[in-house]
């Protein structure tokens, strides 16, 4: 079952000092926190923050391929969880046609920003997020993890610094 999720907020990890998209569910309280690389960290701030570049970025480039094709993207979902890797699927219909694209979650969450669509996680990848050991370091627990995000506050996740 998919769950819809809005992005909580995108942050530096303290302890790895990676980026960090953090899903909250739109109906409830799950936190999804999905590491991202800078570039694609960059690419999702700069459209929570609406800033304007001169020249379109890929994810703008992508949207206006979309667009200019007829294809309406329908939503995104994070739909698995293999080896520490989130997995996430791009939903799109072209005359009366779906069809889904593998994608990169942090690529699908920027695509979605741009295009305005629902983004979903599918319910087993935020249980088995709870119950993954790599994705933390020997310095936290998943428990302590969990915490830590669930009392993080507007401040806390506010404007993405690079």
């Amino acid at each position: 079952m998919e769950l819809e999720v809005k992005i909580r907020g995108l942050m530096m990890d303290p302890v790895t000092n990676m980026p960090v998209v953090v899903l909250k569910e739109a109906q409830g309280t799950g936190i999804l926190p999905i590491w991202v690389g800078v570039y694609e960290a960059n690419a999702i701030a700069l459209e929570i923050e609406k800033v304007q570049t001169p020249r379109p970025m890929t994810h703008d480039l992508l949207k206006n391929v979309l667009t200019g094709l007829n294809v309406h993207v329908q939503k995104v979902v994070v739909s698995d969880l293999k080896d520490d890797t989130f997995y996430a699927l791009i939903w799109m219909e072209r005359d009366g046609q779906t069809m889904s694209m593998d994608s990169r979650p942090s690529d699908a969450l920027a695509l979605a920003l741009r295009l305005d669509c629902p983004i979903f996680v599918e319910d087993q990848v935020l249980k088995n997020s709870k119950m993954a050991g790599g994705i933390v370091t020997e310095k936290s627990s998943n428990e302590e993890l969990r915490k830590w995000l669930e009392g993080l506050n507007d401040e806390d996740l506010g404007r993405y610094k690079m």
